[in-house]
Parts: C-alpha cells; structure tokens; sequence
C-alpha cells in the first residue's frame, strides 16, 4: 500500500514568485486516497489520427543534425508575421490572449530583450504558425556551438559526458514547457506568456542565474487551431495529445523535433481542468522502458515543489472554490498511469527528460461552463487558472536552478545505460516515500531487432514505412551491406538492424517489443494499453533476444531504401497488404486505369499502364508483380464512400485515397443524394432510430444493392436496426483495449494479413445467419497479447469469452447489400497501419458485390 509521505525537495519548493529563494516545504499529511477523476473530463474514450517527415539521422557528433542555424547565437531574432485580427477567436471571451496577439506580443519581446528569441517551428493543421520561444542569457556564435556539441556528446557518448569537466561546469540545462495542446485548456499558454515576459526583463539573480545555467525553451500554444476554435482538438478533429507514437498530425510532429533537438532534462505540459489542481508524477503502471529510479526521484520532488508554489497562492475552496492540488502518485491507486507514450510527457522521456508532468489547472471554462455561465465568472476563473500554471512553471523552474547539474547528470546516465545495453533496473522499493512493489515495472531488452529484407518481409512498403517512422523518432537504425545470421536465423543483405546498444533504446523498445497483458496488476487504466508497431503496423519484425552483432557488416541510415518496382512486362498484380498500396490503387483509378478486382485482396492492372504504375510505384514505394494466367475480375473504380465515422477513421479513410463524404444522423435527415455514393462507412454519428421516415426511405433505396462497412458499437447498432446480417454483436468490457491475437480466414477483406489485430472496446459476432461469412476469430488462446482486458462486474465481457470468436465478418443480405463488420479498430487514431488494408478491401469488396447473390 503506497504511503502518503511527502518527499523532501534537494534545495526545497518554491513560493508563489516567480523565483524566491528556496525553503523547506512542510511534510504532507498522510490522508486517505481520494478517487480517480476522468482525465479532461467529458470527453470519454478518446480517438485520435502517416508516417512522419525523416530528419537527418544522428550519426557521431555531426552538429548539422540541428535544424536551426548554430552559429547565429543568441538572441535570434525572428520578425514574425502578425495575423489578421480574429474577433470571433474563442479566447476573448475568457478575457485571454487571442492567437492573433500571440505575434505582435513576442515582437515586442524580441524587441526589447536579448534573452528572448522566438522562431517557428512548424504549422497547424489550417496554416497558422507555432512558435518556439527560446528564453537564455545571451550567447556568442561560438557559444552556442559549444552548447550544441556538449548536448550532442550527451547522447552520442554518455560516458565520455559523464566525466567531461566542461559540461559538468558549462553545460545549460534544457527545459521545455508546452502550452495548450488542448485549444480549450486556454490559460497555459497566457502563464507561458506572463513567464516568458517576467524573465525577459528581472534583473534579480536568481533569474540570472537561472538564464545562465539553463535554455528554457516554451511552444507557446501547441494548438492554435483550437484555441481560435473553442475546440479540444486540432483542426483536423484530433487529440493530439494522443499522438505521440503515430505522430500523424503536423503540431505533433513538430513537438517532437523540438525534444530531440533540445533534449530536456525538465518537461512540462499544461492542461486543464480537474479541482484541486492535478500534479504528475502518475499512479501504476509505469512504462516499462523507462529509467524509472532516475525519473521518479526527479518527478515526484518537482511535484512537490510545483504542489507548493501552487498553495503559496493561497486561494482557498470557501473564498475561490480552489481545492489544494494532488499528485496521482501519492494520492491515489491507480487510473492515472504513465504506461502509454501516446502523452507529450509520457513521450518525452524517451529523449532524456528525466522529469516531467500533465498539470491540470483547477476551474473549468470549457465546454458547458465556456457556454452557460457568466463572462465576468469564466474570467474570474482563467485568471486563477493562470496564477496556479504559472506557479506551476515558476516552482519548476526554481526546482532546475536548484537542481540543474544532478538532472543533467541523471539524463547522461539514462542514455549511458542505454549504448551500454545494461539490464532493465529494478527501481529499489522506498526510493521516494510511498514506491512499493506496485510501482516496480520492468522489462527484457532484446539485443537486437531485425526488419527483414526479401522474402522474409511481408511488406516492403511497410518495412520502409516503420524505419522512416523509427528514425524521426532518433532510433538509430542500421542497414545490412551483406547477408548475416543472427538468433539462430538467416537474413539477406538490406535487412534493417536495431542495434538495442544505444542512448535510446527505450525509444526503440517502446515502439517495437510486443508489450505486456497488464490486466492482473490493475483494473482502471486511463488509456490504451497495447501498441506495438512490429505486430500493428503491417511489417515483419522480429526481435533477437541475444547475439554478437560484430559480424553484422551495416551502415547507419537517415532514411529507408526505395521499394518501388514494377517488372518490364505483361500485366501487373499489385496485392492490397499495406495502406500505401491502397493509396497507389486509388491514384491509379483516380487517373482512370482499369485495374480488375481479383477477390484475393489483390487488384490486376492492365499492361498498357505501365507508365502509371511506374509512377505511383515511386511515389509510393510498391511493388507491382508481373501477372499470371488469363486476365479476370470486376472492373473497378474508386469507391465513392459517405462516412458517419470519427475524426481519425475519416483521415485514415482520405490519407488511403478514397473520397469520402461525412454524414450524420442530421446529414441525412436534411436530405440526402445516394446517388452518388457506392459504399456506407459506419463508425460514429448514426442513428437508424433517429431518422426521419424520408430518410429512411431514402436509406432503404440505397440499401438496395448499395455497400456497408460498419465497426464498433455503432456499426453494430446500424446493421441490426436497418437488418442487414443476422449476427449478434457481444460486446465485451468497454475499457478493454490492446493487441490481439487472431486467425483469419484467407477471404477477400484478411487474406494475407498477418495475425494481430487491435482492440478498443472489443466485439465479436455470434448467431451467424447463412449468408454470413467469417473472415477473422479471435485466436483459441489469449487472446490478449499486449495492453488490459479483464471481465466486466459480472463476469462477462472478458478475453476468455471471446476466445475463437468471429470479430470480422461479411456477407450480401436480401436486399442485395454487400455488408462487412468489423468488431475490432482497424483505424485506431490512424495507428494500426497493418490493419488499414482490411477497412479498403471491405470497401472495394462490397462496392463489387453490392447487388449480388
């Protein structure tokens, strides 16, 4: 049982100024845990959304890995353009600053301080700019050249690092403050302004000291797009803050540059709202990758001193209806893990934060509140909300002056530990006040992983997809110059090799090992549980337990070899295995090629398009086979499909290249032309109760011979009130989530796909009607690979329930409609690429078959 101890700050908390003088804090009362809230309340399961631009790989000590110019110095600065004046921007209501102002204000800034230097390190999704506010004392050309190789030397050489006197005397330590990923969490990115203009101009010395010893680096609003918006997500309809493995949006993938390019030591997001303000350090379970004895004596003694800072304010439940803040780690069980890093500080220490925190700010002025209660009370409560986020910064940054060495070394011996391929630490019991045997979480790290090459490979496409992936996120990443054998196993030259003997072997572990069932540790996981790419993402990975890799003959890489290919003759075969050969198929189409439809999960395209292919094969990496045999199948076009589907099925659905058409419940009562539709996707947003009879009506024409392709509850819903397959949809636990194993059948929607599959509130189907088919079971054993899956109160609902179990199934009902149902998420937040092929083979196989027998 944890206890209620508070852990004593090296250098102590902090007061409610920015920076004070450090004192001891007063002990924390033992008390009794207080129940788990929903993280960002209202907002229930979340869903989320291609592989990400490739930065230069970092090989050695090479400096041109940065992107910004070394030799400029600091400060820099940037003259930016200063947008338009938006009145209706969401942020004027609460009395905060528009984005509009954002630009002008930081130009002042620049203006008159030469500790601050904005540049902009990316766009939104609709275009608007993010800026990367650099604060420091001021720095020669010459300085920060020596800062950029002492940080380089920290990763590419730990322990020559470790004992380097320079950087143990003159290295500054980074820290990253990340504003507003969620646009309407508003009032961290007004405390990052305040901060940002109070260090610009005090002249105490304990700024300056500060300034010399650090770079504090602040992404001003990470979400514009919603900020203007009034939305919690990005303007693609995405939580970004669930993206951090997939990286599919443009804010994201631009966060996470910024980490690898300033490595911090310190990291902080900025959230709201749960009342008393929310602190990290989490609950169990805790990443399995992680350093954990580094990173919890860091994060749980900031905590503390980001817990001070805040009630040094000393706003009070009865007179401001702020309640004092809790930290999950101390004050409750579980349900507020760090185990996914799908989190900006879930993430962020994969690249050497050894500290960092979600702060939720305490009163609410979202949602409901932002609409129904008074303007002068929703900026009564921004503006608390913005004196608890900058104290929230000030004590962090009080805890890095105290600190800043000891995180510097902590994060060298992090990295250190990973080129040594040292064992997995079991983090010691007491390490802070409360770590028991609950907290201890482990792992095995393999010596190696290899991407095959060749026919070892089930995707070519998808193996140079994942190493693309691999390398933006700095995992080092080795291409075989001659065949080898490792593990007991041969492998072609051109195959991929992760050497685990690196700084970030965390990183790598965590994108590629198979995960854990963590179902019997805990019951309340407050997000996904199970993500591997080697089983999602459509790619053969197989990991190496242990072996000499010295007769391994590979050449680091910066990016994936081309794959693309197409034989000099005949007619061509393109299999439908990875979404970038969907996306190839539906250009093709989209160019007005006849490609056949062969009913294997493969299409046929005629020799007089070899041209055509030649292009997409380049563009997008696939390999065209010659073809065999006489020429069959049904003409296709692309699919014009209507999608009552999530934000991220929609993007996953267009980023494949189909043309998609959003719809509703609504959409289709106003009226709506099916005319022009060949496929119904079915994930989100419909009601077949709720239509009008027009609508209805309208629906049973289309039905009629048209195509259906539904998933998850909804899609269930839908197929039994409109009577399309006879099934029965059971629906196990509905937090339950991961990796599983299944069998598929060989049919047109899983033929060929490899045996895993994702989960997200799982389904299966049983009572099967004659005209259903089984294109996939949940395997006989498991079926729970990676993630949480336990049997709901009752006893139902459990993996054990589900073993052999159909959860894809399809089938032409009377009507003639070609249906597919779909019982797991083959979309997830645009994560499980290995799986997207199956959503665009049921949409070309219902398209096809709609109107058959």
């Amino acid at each position: 049982m944890r206890r209620h101890l508070a852990y004593p700050l090296v250098g102590g908390a902090v007061a409610a100024a920015l920076l004070l003088p450090a004192t001891a804090p007063a002990a924390a009362e033992p008390g009794p845990r207080r129940s788990p809230v929903a993280r960002e309340f209202g907002n229930g399961p979340e869903r989320n959304t291609a592989a990400s631009p490739v930065p230069k790989q970092r090989l050695g000590a090479d400096l041109s890995r940065y992107p910004w110019d070394l030799t400029r110095g600091y400060p820099r600065r940037t003259v930016l353009t200063e947008p338009p004046e938006n009145p209706s921007d969401a942020s004027i209501k609460l009395g905060l600053t528009p984005y509009h102002a954002i630009a002008p204000m930081l130009n002042d800034l620049q203006r008159r301080s030469d500790r601050v230097s904005v540049e902009v390190i990316g766009r939104s999704h609709q275009g608007r700019e993010l800026y990367l506010v650099t604060v420091t004392a001021p720095e020669s050309p010459a300085q920060a050249r020596a800062q950029a190789a002492m940080r380089a030397m920290i990763e590419d050489d730990p322990a020559k690092a470790a004992r380097d006197p320079q950087i143990k005397r003159s290295y500054k330590a980074p820290v990253f403050i990340n504003g507003n990923i969620h646009g309407n969490e508003w009032e961290g990115t007004d405390a990052v302004l305040r901060t940002i203009e109070r260090l610009a101009t005090a002249q105490d010395a304990q700024t300056r000291e500060l300034l010399a010893r650090t770079r504090l680096y602040f992404n001003v609003t990470a979400n514009p797009d919603g900020r203007v918006n009034g939305t919690r997500v990005n303007g693609a309809g995405f939580d970004m803050n669930r993206d951090f493995i997939t990286a599919s949006q443009p804010e994201v993938r631009s966060m996470r540059q910024v980490m690898i390019d300033t490595q911090p030591v310190v990291m902080l997001d900025l959230h709201g709202y749960v009342n008393g303000t929310l602190v990290e350090p989490t609950t169990p379970p805790h990443g399995q990758n992680y350093e954990y004895d580094l990173f919890i004596k860091n994060a749980y003694a900031n905590g503390l001193g980001m817990e001070a800072a805040i009630k040094a304010l000393g706003y009070t439940p009865e007179r401001d209806g702020v309640h004092p803040p809790q930290i999950p780690f101390r004050d409750w069980e579980e349900g507020w893990d760090d185990w996914p890093p799908i989190f900006t500080p879930q993430y962020a220490p994969f690249h050497g934060a050894v500290a960092s925190h979600t702060v939720e700010i305490p009163l609410r002025v979202n949602n409901a509140d932002y609409t129904d209660q008074p303007v002068e009370e929703l900026r009564r409560r921004a503006k608390i909300n913005i004196d608890v986020a900058a104290a929230a910064i000030a004590g962090t940054l009080s805890f890095v002056r105290e600190r800043g060495p000891q995180l510097v070394a902590d994060q060298i011996e992090m990295f250190r530990r990973g080129a040594a391929g040292e064992p997995s630490k079991r983090v010691p019991e007491g390490i802070v006040p409360g770590f028991g045997p609950e907290d201890v979480y482990t792992t095995t790290f393999p010596r190696a992983y290899v991407i095959p090459a060749g026919s070892g490979q089930r995707s070519e496409a998808a193996a140079a997809r994942l190493v693309d992936h691999l390398i933006a996120n700095d995992v080092r990443v080795q291409r075989a110059t001659r065949p080898f054998r490792l593990g007991g196993k041969d492998y072609p030259a051109g195959s991929y090799v992760v050497d685990m003997h690196q700084p970030k072997r965390g990183m790598a572990n965590v994108l590629l090992e198979a995960g854990a069932d963590i179902s019997p540790r805990v019951d309340a996981m407050y997000d996904i549980s199970g993500w591997s790419l080697a089983h999602l993402w459509g790619a053969t990975v197989d990991p190496i337990p242990r072996g000499d890799l010295k007769g391994v003959k590979a050449r680091p890489v910066s990016a994936a070899a081309p794959t693309g290919s197409v034989p000099p003759s005949g007619d061509l075969v393109l299999r439908l295995d990875d979404p970038k050969e969907v996306s190839a198929l539906n250009e093709l189409l989209g160019r007005g090629v006849q490609a056949r439809w062969t009913g294997d999960g493969s299409v046929r395209i005629p020799a007089s398009a070899r041209p055509a292919a030649r292009a997409v094969a380049d563009r997008y990496g696939v390999r065209f086979a010659r073809a065999s045999g006489p020429g069959g199948g049904t003409v296709l076009r692309r699919p014009r499909v209507a999608a009552a589907a999530s934000a991220d099925d929609v993007f996953s659905l267009q980023e494949m290249g189909f043309a998609v058409t959003p719809v509703s419940t609504a959409t289709l009562n106003a009226g709506f032309d099916w005319s022009s539709v060949d496929v119904l996707y079915v994930s989100s947003g419909l009601n077949h109760g709720q239509l009008t009879a027009q609508a209805r009506r309208a629906l049973e024409d289309f039905l009629a011979g048209g195509g259906v392709v539904a998933r998850g509850a909804t899609g269930a819903s839908f197929n039994a009130a409109a009577g399309l397959l006879t099934a029965t949809a059971v629906a196990g636990r509905g937090d339950a989530n991961g990796t599983v194993s299944v069998v598929n059948a060989g049919g047109p929607i899983t033929g060929g796909s490899a045996p895993y599959s994702f989960v997200y509130s799982p389904r299966w189907f049983t009572d099967l009607g004659p005209e259903v088919t089984v294109e996939q079971r949940f395997a006989g054993q498991g079926p729970l690979i990676a993630g949480h899956w336990r049997a709901g109160a009752d006893g139902a609902g459990g993996p054990e329930a589900a073993r052999g179990q159909a959860t894809v199934i399809r089938g032409v009902d009377e009507r003639g409609a070609a249906v597919v149902l779909f019982g797991t998420e083959p979309l997830f937040r645009n994560h499980p690429k290995g799986l997207f092929p199956q959503v665009a083979r049921a949409l070309l196989w219902t398209a096809t078959q709609a109107g058959g027998d």
